[in-house]
């Protein structure tokens, strides 16, 4: 099937990753379907039909689906919920016939990943696989862009990642590399990729670049996961988001994050693109989660 002849859909549109990818299929000239929980918060873009599609609403999932080619799933935001809305959307694909299923999955995704949420990624996929639908996995490492988000009100990066490295990656590039996969899916059926950037960092290198791209002073102090757990829980979250954020540091420590591929360049032939780029981009999230 040519891609000019298929159809597309595209979740989460309005958030980062997904605004991204629609963004490009729009410029590219391609028709797309935008499901969004909110309709009217879905970008208005050329060639774009917003739909409603919250995950956990099969029926509507089967509605925006039905007669679509080629659908981005980005995955739901983090709830105790997430994979049970994941698994409503998986079958609802499955049920409207979708003929190819490209998951936004987490590096490393396994039954026992140190991060907790890329435990939730393993299992969606396990679902994916059982359903039928021909997929592809894109396996994001920490979001290069999300670095100046660790960093506190006083310049200090804290957390127990120790002396370990992650090869943070760019939006742009896992969104250019969606793209690629959505418009010619055949040869990346049943694969699924390690999307990283070209180095792995560690935090206090992250620091520096951070020090360097925005000429305020950052720094890196380690913490000891008794230490990062009681400097979080002050935040009112509940167990599950505190496990989530204290374990983005242990996989750090642990070298769970810390391996480079060459996935970008062999998806969109281009380098991945380094932090510091990122960073003078102005794409970086700024404040601390």
């Amino acid at each position: 099937m040519a891609p000019s002849e298929a159809t597309y859909a595209v979740t989460g549109s309005s958030g980062r990753l997904g605004g991204r990818i629609a963004r490009r299929l729009a410029a590219a000239g391609v028709p797309q379907t935008l499901l969004a929980r909110t309709p009217a918060r879905a970008p208005r873009l050329p060639g774009a039909t917003a739909v409603p599609g919250d995950y956990g609403d099969h029926d509507a999932l089967v509605r925006a689906l039905r007669g679509t080619d080629r659908v981005l799933m980005v995955s739901a935001a983090e709830s105790p919920h997430r994979l049970e809305q994941h698994r409503t959307f998986v079958d609802a694909a499955a049920e409207a016939g979708v003929a190819h299923l490209v998951y936004i999955s987490f590096y490393g995704a396994a039954p026992d990943a140190t991060f907790t949420l890329a435990r939730d990624h393993w299992h969606t996929e396990q679902h994916i696989r059982a359903s039928g639908v021909p997929f592809t996995f894109l396996r994001d490492n920490l979001y290069a862009d999300f670095m100046p988000a660790l960093v506190g009100e006083d310049g200090v990066i804290r957390g127990p990642a120790g002396e370990g490295r992650a090869a943070v990656v760019a939006q742009d590039d896992i969104a250019d590399a969606a793209v690629a996969v959505l418009r010619a899916p055949g040869t990346h059926a049943g694969r699924a990729y390690e999307l990283t950037g070209p180095q792995a960092l560690t935090l206090a290198e992250v620091a520096a670049t951070l020090t360097a791209a925005t000429g305020r002073p950052v720094s890196y102090v380690p913490e000891t996961i008794e230490e990062a757990r009681a400097s979080r829980s002050g935040h009112g979250v509940p167990d599950w988001q505190l496990d989530a954020w204290v374990s983005t540091y242990t996989a750090i420590a642990d070298g769970s994050l810390a391996e480079v591929t060459t996935a970008v360049d062999e998806l969109t032939g281009h380098p991945a693109t380094p932090l510091q780029q990122v960073l003078r981009s102005g794409t970086g999230r700024a404040g601390r989660p």
